[in-house]
């Protein structure tokens, strides 16, 4: 017994002192601050913190622990500061930095940084700073009612808030209703008071949202400087407009990339992928690009990972093939990995050559993980970049268009795996990120006259701005992996990552056909950013393969998205200018209704479509909110629902709802074909007219689908259209503006079509001239007026008399 009581007494002892080393915290002692000139360095008893303003919106602080060596080094920004013209006020007690907008108060004991916005309270760093035996972290206060987003890919709700989020890139497989670690993770929150603070650091660490409910966020993670972004703006748009101004913004993708394609785990053969690709246009569906799995470069998915060249006796003739699929339009993406197992053909150049990541000792680090015995190519390191981009040369010599990146966080990455710039530890979260820059300047260095095309999985802060297209990771193919698609994407789409988008159809699993889900997914995949169906093969993933009722439905989704492309088109274009998202949630313009700040059952999708997506089987009816201030217009039918209140709309398989917002202007192609034929010549365009809306305008953008940087260069073209309501009727004028651009569409013929007219137009005039009969109709029941017009250069003024 006495034993027994001993060791129990030596088990208390030993959890104390272990719980005592877990985590220090020091109450960190003001000492003295200085102003360098373009920043202010404050110097505390363990430490020092130096604030930096980027801008008016944007202040940097970090904390440069004493006699300590850290990483002091960022993937993600590439603003060069502005500049900032800044006061300080150093009283008693407070010292004060104030630009136009941000506003820091220093108060000196206890130590404690708060930050405002036009003298509005934002949050405060406390004097807490701690340490573990493997985390070093900051804490903040916020106030009690904030909701919070971010920390990247999850499936938590829209309000992260009670969450302690562990920042690590990890893929889910078969995710549905609930994933607390995803693929894309990033240490950045956003608070419902307009603000937002990035924690600039890659390493492996936590962000915890409140998880306590003490009204506290912390930070920590294992190496690297701990600092932090503040940014704060007046809107949402500008917001995120500022963060992406820090941390770039997303190039134009080419045109291509936002049709539709053949994708699946994967085609085994060249004769598979030709076939398959025949079917779609035996079967009258649209379809841009395909994309080959993991079997062109071995006949299983095991021990040939690292190859990357072709499996000839499946691929035979790969330039072939290419050249075939190009003959018709189709693009061909080759997946490829870091990994390059033992078994390999490639696996003795890699060693060879030293592009991987090491052992302590200097040896390749080689462990096991799903597909074999493998080491990583050391992505950080300029001759592993350079010997991985070879790779991709040829291969882009050969015809491949699109490069697909896979298991990129990476999937196994051992924490003492010895990178040139640190441990697996140290940079795991900006593998995917420096990853895709090695593909996005080997592009810029070798082919600067093609816009890359670059899916994938995982990346950082920042990675827009080499270009990348992530999707939502290997979603359960179920109604549970469904639902949580739009609210990924809305989230990544605060974040800077617009073209976060899901496998289409669900990617994980799966015991038979479920045609209503198949359906709904397509239908949804129209407004997110890119049109990609794929999944495990045990079920196809292509329309092509479904019965005829299914393939009818996701052929006029199909066709549905391809007539949308200049509508489309124009929302990349903005969002390579502003980082506005893509998919927009709700609060973002109806900032009035604090219910919407955790509403993700509909979204918008650009400026004029309001989506809800059905996630549910068997549903007859969806309850919408409609956004206060316009007239909705049902998409489909017709009918109009007022703004700033819920409503129930009937559900039929056809289409989910999607409504238009009063006044706005959508363009839409006749023809859904492959973008090889896209062209402005001939155009519907839609104008939903709204009699209490006197104006309204939208700037059509256009260029060549393919050149980079083709509006820096001047090579674009923009169609203006203006609508304005007086008490005699409806103006409606055209003007082209073609940049002195060659290939500019100069002329066309244009079908406007005006929706929610009251009644038939007494009167017509085309530039102040009647109209002939034959261009003009009234279709009485939906209340809509088609006009056809031919337009050159001049302008068009179309005047429709009440």
């Amino acid at each position: 017994m006495r034993k027994l009581l001993f060791i129990l007494s030596l088990g208390i002892v030993l959890f104390v002192l272990v719980n005592s080393v877990k985590a220090q915290f020091v109450n960190q002692e003001f000492i003295e601050v200085n102003d360098l000139g373009n920043k202010i360095e404050i110097i505390v008893d363990n430490g020092k913190y130096v604030l930096k303003p980027y801008n008016n919106n944007i202040i940097h602080t970090a904390f440069i622990p004493q006699n300590e060596d850290v990483m002091n080094y960022s993937y993600a920004v590439s603003m060069i500061p502005e500049g900032v013209e800044y006061s300080i006020i150093d009283e008693d007690s407070i010292i004060m930095l104030n630009t136009k907008a941000i506003n820091v108060v220093i108060i000196k004991n206890p130590f404690q940084i708060k930050y405002y916005f036009h003298e509005k309270f934002l949050i405060a760093k406390n004097n807490v700073f701690y340490k573990t035996r493997k985390y070093e972290g900051l804490k903040f206060s916020i106030t009690k009612n904030e909701i919070l987003y971010g920390g990247g890919a999850r499936v938590l709700g829209m309000n992260r808030r009670g969450n302690k989020l562990e920042l690590y890139n990890r893929a889910h497989y078969g995710y549905s209703t609930r994933s607390e670690l995803m693929n894309y993770s990033l240490p950045i929150f956003i608070s419902s008071k307009k603000y937002m603070v990035f924690f600039d650091n890659a390493s492996k660490g936590f962000l915890d949202l409140d998880s306590d409910n003490t009204n506290t966020v912390s930070f920590e993670a294992v190496s690297g400087v701990l600092n932090y972004y503040v940014i704060a703006e007046d809107n949402w748009f500008d917001l995120v407009k500022q963060y992406t101004g820090l941390t770039g913004r997303q190039p134009l993708p080419p045109r291509w990339a936002f049709g539709n394609y053949s994708s699946r785990f994967g085609y085994h053969s060249q004769e598979e992928v030709l076939n398959t690709i025949s079917r779609f246009s035996t079967d009258s569906i649209p379809v841009d690009a395909v994309i080959i799995d993991i079997y062109w470069f071995g006949p299983e998915i095991f021990d040939a990972m690292g190859k990357l060249d072709w499996y000839r006796d499946s691929f035979p003739n790969p330039d072939i093939m290419i050249s075939e699929l190009k003959e018709k339009g189709i693009k061909t993406i080759l997946v490829t990995e870091p990994f390059i197992l033992t078994t390999s053909d490639r696996w003795q150049e890699a060693v060879d050559k030293k592009v991987l990541g090491k052992k302590a000792t200097g040896e390749p680090y080689i462990y096991d993980f799903y597909f074999g015995n493998t080491g990583l190519v050391d992505v950080f390191d300029p001759k592993a970049k350079n010997w991985f981009w070879e790779i991709y040369r040829g291969l882009i010599e050969q015809g491949v268009e699109g490069q697909w990146g896979d298991l990129g966080e990476p999937e196994v990455h051992p924490g003492n795996l010895v990178h040139i710039n640190g441990t697996g530890d140290d940079v795991h979260n900006a593998y995917g990120h420096k990853w895709t820059q090695l593909i996005y300047e080997g592009y810029q260095k070798d082919y600067p006259d093609i816009r890359p095309f670059i899916l994938m999985r995982a990346g950082y802060a920042g990675s827009q701005r080499y270009g990348i297209i992530p999707w939502t990771g290997d979603v359960s193919r179920s109604w549970g992996g469904l639902v949580p698609q739009p609210e990924i994407s809305l989230q990544m789409g605060m974040q800077g990552i617009a073209y976060m988008h899901s496998d289409l159809g669900g990617f994980a699993g799966g015991d038979s056909i479920d045609n209503e889900l198949y359906i709904r997914w397509l239908q949804y995949g129209v407004f997110q950013p890119v049109y990609r169906p794929h999944a495990q093969e045990h079920i196809p993933p292509e329309p092509v393969f479904y019965n005829d009722t299914t393939k009818a439905h996701a052929r006029v989704a199909i066709e549905l998205r391809y007539k949308l492309l200049p509508y489309i088109y124009n929302m990349a274009f903005e969002n390579s200018q502003t980082g506005k998202p893509l998919m927009v949630p709700l609060f973002f313009n109806d900032t009035n209704n604090n219910d919407l700040l955790t509403y993700d059952e509909a979204y918008m999708w650009g400026d004029a479509f309001l989506v809800s997506p059905v996630k549910e089987q068997g549903k007859k009816y969806q309850t919408v909110y409609f956004p206060e201030g316009n007239i909705w217009t049902d998409f489909y039918t017709g009918k109009a629902y007022q703004g700033g209140k819920y409503d129930s709309v009937s559900l039929l398989i056809d289409h989910i709802p999607v409504f238009v917002k009063s006044g706005s202007f959508i363009p839409m192609l006749r023809k859904a074909e492959n973008t090889n034929k896209f062209s402005l010549k001939q155009l519907d365009m839609h104008h939903f007219s709204d009699k209490n809306n006197n104006y309204s305008t939208y700037d059509l953008y256009n260029d060549d689908g393919k050149t980079p940087f083709a509006f820096e260069k001047n090579q674009y073209e923009t169609l203006r259209f203006k609508s304005s309501r007086d008490e005699n009727g409806l103006t409606i004028t055209q003007e082209c503006n073609s940049h002195m651009w060659e290939n500019a569409t100069n002329s066309g013929n244009i079908n406007l079509i005006v929706h929610n007219l009251n009644e038939k137009p007494e009167k017509i005039t085309h530039n102040n001239e009647k109209l002939e009969k034959g261009k003009i109709h009234w279709n009485k029941e939906k209340k809509v007026l088609f006009i056809n017009y031919d337009w050159t250069n001049e302008q068009v003024k179309i005047r429709i008399y009440n």
